[in-house]
């Protein structure tokens, strides 16, 4: 295997450090910007779009629209007393952030090298051989920037570091088959067992997500599916029934479950985007017991 090329560029929006759940041990969980999966619930709205993206603060705003005079792009618009800014026209050169007199702007996304974000990592490396913790690749999705997450996998492994990533699994074969091969723990993603419900909740299909799940499993890999617990898409009885008849096909005796939350509500207004889960009220442990325990009588132990 050639040695990792550290000067890799990716575009990521967080790292961060002493995560105790994104995998075993202490972590720092590297955010990548992108996904291809558009979740009507997702906490990380910020995410889906791959490149760098300004927020707007309408709280701070000032109205004075010297944003909008100054963009050289003119990717900034005012409607309804409400401040609009085009990612696909913007080009990320920060000039509104930089003038904004009310600091109502900011900017969302940096692009760094692998030697730039390894830099960030090794920083705890003390505390992942205490734990048996090490690097967690999160995002978005680290499988929309496969050639930065390779390089980012294989610089990790030439330090000695456990690797995980939590993914969405959505990647032709041949590629993911690739940059598993550098993880040692995979905390997958699955939103639902249907794919046509899968699709009306994240705009995808879902049979390349299973396959690849089960080819994870065949060759060998440690693999926790993860599944977010939505109100109205997939918390029914009868979904708890199918998803435990989906994981015993694949093979996988083991999954945790994500009671949906309201942690990212308040990223929608600052993307200025709707958010169709914006009334519901979160779910709790309690309110899913019953849910978990079909889970279990149907032959997969399921945790929160």
């Amino acid at each position: 295997m050639k040695k990792a090329d550290r000067t890799k560029k990716g575009m990521i929006f967080n790292i961060q450090k002493f995560s105790v759940n994104d995998g075993p041990g202490i972590r720092t969980v590297v955010f990548f910007k992108g996904c291809p999966l558009h979740c009507a619930w997702c906490a990380n709205p910020e995410s889906q779009y791959s490149e760098m993206q300004v927020l707007w603060n309408m709280e701070k705003c000032v109205r004075c629209h010297h944003c909008m005079e100054i963009c050289p792009k003119k990717a900034i618009t005012f409607f309804s007393n409400e401040i609009k800014i085009n990612p696909y026209i913007c080009n990320g050169c920060q000039k509104c952030i930089e003038e904004c007199p009310a600091r109502a702007l900011q900017a969302e996304g940096e692009e760094k090298t692998v030697q730039g974000v390894l830099d960030v990592v090794l920083q705890d490396k003390v505390f992942y051989e205490e734990s048996g913790g090490g690097i967690t690749l999160s995002g978005g999705e680290m499988l929309y920037q496969p050639d930065f997450a390779l390089q980012l996998l294989l610089a990790a492994k030439e330090e000695g570091l456990h690797t995980c990533c939590e993914t969405t699994g959505f990647l032709k074969t041949e590629l993911f088959a690739k940059i598993i091969e550098q993880v040692d723990y995979i905390l997958f993603d699955m939103k639902h067992w249907n794919s046509k419900k899968h699709k009306e909740g994240t705009g995808i299909y879902n049979e390349l997500i299973l396959s690849n799940m089960t080819y994870a499993v065949k060759v060998g890999k440690k693999v926790l599916p993860r599944i977010p617990v939505i109100p109205g898409f997939n918390d029914s009885l009868e979904d708890a029934i199918q998803f435990a008849a989906t994981l015993r096909n694949i093979g996988i005796t083991t999954c945790q479950l994500l009671p949906f939350h309201q942690f990212g509500e308040n990223k929608y207004e600052l993307l200025g985007k709707h958010y169709a889960y914006k009334h519901q009220p979160s779910l709790h442990k309690e309110d899913l017991e019953e849910y978990k325990d079909t889970f279990i009588k149907n032959g997969i132990k399921a945790f929160f």
